[in-house]
């Protein structure tokens, strides 16, 4: 057990841990898909958009899977759907903050209206889980 926690403390200071982000952001994309569902379908779906990172949750939990198998697929599938999920994130912190800005009396009624809206930062997770993907693609392959 020692052995293998030397070999993986190793690993991360040398940059090698591209199997371990690839990993993080396949299972960290779940949880968050999951919670996502749960919020938007109490929002009952209002906004189109809204759809759009559940449909996104599971090719990026495939390209993270794969690219803890494949670093072919940690180069190339895996950025490039985690470049989408970054995107989808920051599009949702505009769609919430103007969510909270078309209740009544907008931010003129911040204490309410930031507590009963859409949560503002929320969809930042969806930028940082897609931003581990990225950095997984930039990192060096555990040995």
């Amino acid at each position: 057990m020692k052995k293998a926690m030397v070999k993986a403390q190793k690993n991360l200071l040398t940059g090698r841990f591209q199997r371990t982000l690839s990993a993080l952001t396949a299972f960290s994309a779940v949880g968050l898909g999951f919670e996502i569902y749960l919020e938007h379908y109490k929002g009952s779906f209002g906004d189109k958009w809204m759809w759009t990172p559940i449909f996104l949750t599971p090719p990026l939990t495939a390209a993270g899977v794969a690219g803890v198998f494949s670093e072919k697929h940690a180069r190339t599938t895996l950025p490039a759907i985690s470049a989408v999920y970054t995107l989808d994130g920051l599009i949702g912190m505009y769609t919430h903050l103007r969510g909270v800005y078309r209740k009544p009396g907008g931010f003129h009624e911040a204490t309410y209206n930031l507590v009963m809206g859409p949560p503002l930062l929320a969809p930042g997770s969806l930028a940082l889980v897609g931003g581990m993907g990225l950095v997984a693609a930039l990192a060096r392959r555990e040995k």
